[in-house]
């Protein structure tokens, strides 16, 4: 039976809508991207990046900065993340104190090196970026 949205192939549903166009049109817009990726990569990277003399636009200076990654984003957001974690870390275990001692234990355990491990993971982190902000100094300071 025919119902306008639907027509059987072999015995099978299939949708009234052809899709064999579709792989060719997303193989080209791959394609494209790439090629606009590859392209758009050596304008900014030139135009921006790699340009030795100051921008007067306000908007210009901040782009490049971001583009040549002056000021880093990852550490408040690990520190975000850190206060996250910390606090879920703690809260979770409660709901093992409903198992009677061994949940107690459980869950005060979990409090604990729970914490504890994700500090130090954090600090691991924040370390790597303390470095590279140090030297970063160290080589202004040198020139």
């Amino acid at each position: 039976m025919y119902d306008g949205l639907t027509t059987t192939y072999g015995g099978y549903p299939t949708s009234g809508f052809s899709t064999s166009g579709m792989g060719i049109g997303a193989l080209i817009w791959v394609i494209l991207s790439f090629l606009a990726a590859i392209v758009g990569c050596f304008l900014v990277y030139f135009l921006f990046v790699k340009k030795d003399t100051e921008a007067k636009n306000a908007k210009l200076a901040w782009l490049r900065s971001f583009l040549r990654f002056d000021k880093m984003l990852i550490e408040p957001i690990l520190k975000i993340s850190y206060i996250f974690t910390a606090i879920l870390t703690t809260l979770l275990p409660f709901v093992l104190l409903a198992q009677g001692f061994g949940g107690f234990i459980a869950c005060l355990l979990t409090i604990i090196f729970g914490n504890l491990a994700a500090r130090l993971i954090y600090e691991g982190f924040l370390i790597v970026i303390m470095i590279w902000k140090n030297t970063t100094e160290i080589k202004k300071n040198t020139k």
